[in-house]
């Protein structure tokens, strides 16, 4: 089972994200981004991948994200 959504969005500001749509938006990322991971970490493992070197390996993905505010 992958972790729920949280029950709160953090903004830049400190200040939790409010706006009904970005809420909603943010929901349904989270919810296809969860099943994306665990359908990539099941094939993986089923097909023989050590799950713990998996676990780093989207958490590699997931550090290597870049921010679109520090494009150039």
């Amino acid at each position: 089972m992958t972790a729920p959504a949280p029950g709160t969005w953090p903004g830049a500001d400190g200040k939790p994200v409010a706006c009904r749509e970005k809420l909603k938006m943010l929901a349904e990322n989270h919810a296809e981004l969860a099943q994306a991971l665990q359908d990539a970490f099941e094939d993986a493992v089923l097909m023989g991948v050590d799950e713990a070197a998996m676990r780093r390996i989207l958490a590699e993905m997931v550090d290597g994200l870049q921010s679109p505010k520090r494009r150039p």
